[in-house]
C-alpha cells in the first residue's frame, strides 16, 4: 500500500512537552521515511496552551498539522478523530505514539520498519524478551502487567503487551476497523483495537521497548480508566 506514514498525538496539557516531542519524531520519520510523512497533533482544548504552540510548529514545519478538538472525553476518541483525519488524507500508514516520552521516539523506526517488513500492526511491547519498564513502582508493574494478562486470558489472545499505546497500522487494518462501534473511551481502547485487528485476521508482531514514566506534565492515569477496561474487556469477547 502507497502513502506516507502519519504519527497521531493526543494532547492535552502537553505544554511542556509538545514541541520537543514533535520534532524528535519529526528527526525520526525524515530518516525513516524520506519520501514523505506527517505528524498530527489532536488537541482537546488544552487550557495550558498545547494547541496554540502545536499550531505554531505547523506554521514552521509543513509536515506537522493540528486537529483541535473542543470537548475533552478520553484518548480512544481522541485517537479516532485522528484515524479519520489521517485515512481522508490518504495515509498509508498511522501510527500512534503518547506525547510526553514514555515512548522513545528512535523506536518509530522499528515499528514502521516492521510493517514495511510484512507486519500489519506493529505493536511496541513492554512484555516481550528485551522489552521492559523503567521508573515504575512495584504497583504500578503490577497493575499493568496483570491488565495486559487479564486482556490476554479473557480475550483468548497470544499478544503479551494488550494495554500499550505505541503502535503502527496498515491503512488496511484501520479500514477494517468500524469506527462507530468502537466502545472504549479509555486506555481499554488500546486493547480493544488490537483485538479487533486479530480478529480480522491481521498480522501483528510485538516490537520490544522499553517504557519510561513521563518526566513532565501529569499522568492522565486514573482509576476510572482502569475500571473500564476491567468490564469492557468481557464485552469485547461476549458481544
Amino acid at each position: 500500500m502507497s502513502g506516507e506514514p502519519w504519527l497521531i498525538l493526543p494532547t492535552y496539557n502537553e505544554a511542556e512537552n509538545v514541541e520537543a516531542i514533535v520534532l524528535a519524531a519529526g528527526e525520526v520519520l525524515a530518516k525513516t521515511a524520506p519520501d514523505g510523512y506527517r505528524i498530527l497533533v489532536v488537541d482537546d482544548g488544552s487550557p495550558d496552551g498545547t494547541g496554540q504552540l502545536a499550531d505554531e510548529l505547523a506554521a514552521e514545519h509543513p509536515w506537522v498539522q493540528v486537529l483541535h478538538r473542543t470537548e475533552k472525553n478520553g484518548i480512544g476518541p481522541a485517537y479516532l478523530a485522528g484515524f479519520r483525519h489521517a485515512l481522508q488524507a490518504g495515509a498509508g500508514y498511522v501510527m500512534e505514539m503518547d506525547s510526553d516520552f514514555s515512548h522513545d521516539p528512535a523506536d518509530l523506526a522499528r515499528l514502521l520498519d516492521t510493517v514495511y517488513g510484512g507486519a500489519d500492526l506493529a505493536l511496541g511491547s513492554r512484555y516481550v524478551p528485551g522489552g521492559g519498564v523503567s521508573d515504575w513502582g512495584l504497583l504500578r508493574r503490577f497493575i499493568s502487567e496483570g491488565g495486559s494478562t487479564y486482556a490476554r486470558l479473557v480475550l483468548g489472545l497470544q499478544v503479551k503487551d494488550l494495554t500499550g499505546g505505541f503502535k503502527c497500522f496498515r491503512r488496511e487494518v484501520l479500514e477494517a476497523i468500524h469506527f462507530d462501534s468502537v466502545r472504549s473511551q479509555g486506555y481499554a481502547f488500546q486493547v480493544e483495537l488490537t483485538y479487533r485487528a486479530v480478529q480480522a485476521g491481521f498480522r501483528v508482531v510485538e516490537v520490544p521497548i522499553v517504557f519510561r514514566d513521563r518526566q513532565r506534565g501529569q499522568s492522565k492515569m486514573s482509576w476510572r480508566i482502569a475500571a473500564e477496561a476491567m468490564w469492557l474487556v468481557p464485552r469485547l469477547r461476549f458481544r
